[in-house]
């Protein structure tokens, strides 16, 4: 089997565990009246598996490599805690099939203007034509999917 499918399936898998994440995070928020705290509690539960995943790779002066980040990148742990608040601050709101369909147009768009300037060390994949297009009938897609009843 082709090595790419293989690779695009495991995405597809953690997209499926993304929308159940985030969905049981909101259920948590709600189960004690207070969404922010559930969050809270989901990123520290997070942060101690990160670290215990990070310990079973943990190499001598792996840390040294951190004056080679720039600054900026290390905000992205704040964006990521930000995004997981709103997102399950929005489930109860408006419902998972909106979030999640609007939440996967977001990153199909985002990934295609990534690529298109290969930003963040993605590999330069340029926006064509057809690509357009594409962006174009996912969106009514989102349309369809999201807004109609």
């Amino acid at each position: 089997m082709n090595r790419v499918f293989l690779f695009y399936f495991f995405t597809l898998l953690l997209g499926i565990v993304l929308a159940l994440h985030l969905a049981m995070n909101s259920e948590v928020g709600k189960a004690i009246g207070n969404p922010r705290v559930g969050n809270a509690v989901f990123w520290c539960i997070g942060a101690l598996a990160a670290v215990v995943i990070g310990l079973t790779g943990w190499q001598a002066g792996v840390l040294g490599g951190l004056r080679n980040v720039h600054p900026v990148l290390l905000t992205a742990g704040v964006l990521g805690a930000c995004l997981v608040f709103a997102i399950i601050w929005l489930i109860p709101q408006v419902g998972a099939r909106g979030v999640f369909i609007n939440l996967l147009a977001g990153q199909v768009l985002g990934g295609m203007i990534l690529s298109h300037f290969g930003w963040l060390g993605s590999p330069v994949q340029r926006i064509s034509p057809i690509h357009i297009i594409g962006a174009i009938v996912m969106m009514f897609g989102v349309i369809l999917a999201t807004y109609t009843r």
